[in-house]
């Protein structure tokens, strides 16, 4: 297959080639890899790549993905690390409207017409930066002989990908996992990979956050060579029974077999005491089932009680020998709507929770695990029971942590087209994406899917979120409908429906607004409600702010259907650099980059600053969240 360079002009190519999405289990090959917590599966690619920087398509180097190309005058970059903050094209930051709005004119594929496909829009866009990806390996001789793929965790916004001057495929999605088959392509001794990152596509039109816009390979790349039979995908539910107390549990397995090949699978679940409560031995096949295994007197998992229990999927070939090892930590616990009330183990839930940018004011959205640890200490300390991933993925990572740290999630989509139905605060939804356009629905639809496919078995994951104000319409609907169908053990939020009241019965379990004030909640919940209400945004915290927080929390103890929220947000967005007269680390915000059109120090609305230190807000925080903690 040849490349097209239309793809980034057209929404309805967003994959070429792209495996599909999975679950994020990991995988060892033997007991001693597993409790040394590293697998031989695995080759980082991680470090330092050559890498040019192009202004714009045109000036980008053709061919450089082939081996026999002059890559003399290429610079280094580190991978992962934004393109920008490596010194190239400018720091920029907005809020809802597009980075282009009065200097290039740009409107969304179809969404004038059937005639409007906006060819070149993007493809010879004078603002589109092009970063030219390479670097060399040798295959781990442990891979050898097995399918291997490559796996990039966040590529922002449109990558193409080559090996060995062989075309691979191309992925949208800024921030979940592309995934790729490289076994056809592979060579003995050096291999050659290349990656063509596009700062924008049609992909731009629906990651309108409000947020840094930055590019380039921003998370981890790896190399993963998949055993002759292995594990491709797993479904995990630790439900209970109407009692509560009885754990209801299923899983489902996909395994890929090479040449068919037989052996066994070995399921174990022990609990944090080691103590075996299942133990059962199937034969390979395709696809393996335990469907609602009970168990007595489970340990229940919740954010004061954060009990897992040990699942370990154990493949051995048909000489008895282990291929694989599948370890996956979860918890029983129930999640459900009745009499118009969220329960999670037959008791209301509470939200004392934040949305959470993934931030290092250093390196941006490339964050680090002691980033991460920390922000769960400021949790703890601060009585923050929930986190809203806004308004993406994030680092897979951090959904373990979550189960573990017993942080109720909000798991979002990558989906924001703010800028497509707001215009200068006015709701003006006429060339809204995706609203109900057929060539952007399985665009949006995908996002759903690998979402879902890839953090489905987490514990701590309670509600699934469909996006971030991109009005209503069809094609949220559908979206909708596939956790839906895919998935009846959680709940769907989506605040967006709020504009546009026809879809309120198709979208979204819950009423969810943002910066209502509690005057407005209070007259919603007396007014005989279809639906809980939760601020999936509010308090906005910039400046001297948070103040009145009382009279939000009033509302828990006075009406069981509200049922807290998220306060925007948690962290500044701010960057550090050296002062150009003092020679001092400083934080800079939006604005302050030359960066134009911009929204300014509307980045700094955390309860931290950007370097993690803790706003005198947050002290608010601890106070009021610390009357309503489960």
């Amino acid at each position: 297959m040849k490349p097209e360079l239309s793809w980034l002009d057209d929404p309805q190519t967003f994959r070429v080639n792209q495996l599909p999405a999975h679950s994020d289990h990991h995988f060892y090959q033997s007991e001693t890899d597993l409790e040394a917590g590293q697998s031989q599966f695995i080759q980082p690619l991680d470090g330092t790549w050559q890498f040019k920087f192009a202004k714009q398509p045109k000036e980008r180097p053709i061919g450089f993905y082939a081996p026999d190309y002059d890559r003399s005058d290429f610079d280094t970059i580190t991978v992962p690390e934004h393109i920008e903050i490596a010194g190239y094209g400018r720091l920029k930051y907005i809020n809802t409207t597009y980075p282009w709005e009065g200097k290039l004119y740009r409107r969304p594929a179809y969404a004038l017409g059937k005639d409007q496909k906006g060819a070149g829009m993007f493809s010879d866009g004078e603002d589109n930066y092009v970063g030219a990806y390479l670097r060399t390996f040798e295959l781990d001789p442990k891979l050898r002989n097995k399918r291997v793929v490559v796996q990039f965790d966040g590529v922002e916004q449109a990558m193409y990908l080559w090996l060995n001057g062989q075309f691979v495929g191309y992925a949208e999605d800024s921030f979940s996992q592309s995934e790729f088959d490289l076994t056809p392509y592979l060579r003995d001794g050096e291999n050659l990979i290349a990656v063509e990152v596009f700062k924008r596509s049609t992909a731009a039109f629906i990651e309108d956050q409000d947020m840094f816009r930055f590019s380039g390979i921003f998370r981890s790349v790896r190399l993963v060579g998949e055993p002759a039979i292995h594990v491709q995908d797993m479904r995990i539910i630790g439900n209970l029974a109407d009692d509560y107390t009885t754990g209801d549990f299923s899983l489902k397995l996909k395994l890929n077999r090479k040449s068919n090949a037989k052996g066994s699978v070995q399921i174990g679940i022990t609990d944090d005491d080691g103590q075996s409560i299942f133990d059962s031995q199937k034969p390979v096949n395709d696809e393996i089932e335990i469907s609602h295994q009970t168990f007595p007197d489970v340990h229940l998992w919740q954010h004061t009680d954060p009990y897992l229990y040990h699942l370990k999927v154990t493949v051995l070939d048909e000489q008895g020998q282990v291929v694989e090892i599948v370890p996956y930590q979860f918890g029983f616990r129930r999640v459900e709507m009745k009499n118009k009330i969220m329960l999670l183990n037959g008791k209301r839930i509470i939200l004392n929770g934040v949305n959470r940018h993934e931030w290092d004011a250093k390196s941006g959205r490339v964050i680090s695990i002691a980033d991460m640890k920390q922000d769960l200490k400021t949790f703890e300390e601060n009585n923050i029971n929930a986190v809203r991933t806004c308004h993406y993925p994030d680092r897979d990572e951090w959904y373990y942590m979550c189960d573990q740290a017993g942080i109720y999630m909000m798991a979002e989509n990558n989906l924001e087209s703010h800028g497509t139905w707001q215009k200068m605060g006015a709701v003006e939804p006429s060339y809204n994406v995706p609203g109900s356009l057929p060539e952007w629905r399985e665009a949006v639809v995908d996002r759903a899917r690998s979402n879902f496919e890839m953090f489905k078995n987490h514990t701590a994951v309670l509600f699934w979120s469909l996006g971030n104000e991109s009005y209503a319409g069809d094609d949220i609907a559908a979206m909708n409908a596939f956790y839906k169908e895919h998935d009846d053990t959680r709940l769907v939020h989506y605040e967006g429906v709020c504009r546009n009241r026809a879809y309120e019965d198709q979208i979204s379990d819950m009423e969810s607004m943002m910066y209502d004030p509690p005057k407005e909640i209070e007259k919603y919940l007396t007014n005989d409600p279809k639906k809980p209400f939760v601020n999936c945004e509010f308090m906005h915290d910039m400046g001297n702010s948070l103040g009145g927080m009382s009279s939000y929390n009033d509302l828990i103890d006075k009406y069981p259907m509200y049922q807290g929220g998220f306060i925007w947000d948690f962290i500044d967005q701010a960057i550090e650099v050296k002062d150009e007269v003092t020679g001092q680390p400083v934080l800079r915000y939006g604005g302050d980059f030359d960066d134009r059109h911009s929204d300014y120090e509307f980045s700094g609305d955390g309860l931290m600053f950007a370097d993690r230190t803790p706003k005198p807000a947050l002290q608010e925080v601890k106070y009021y969240y610390g009357k309503h903690i489960n």
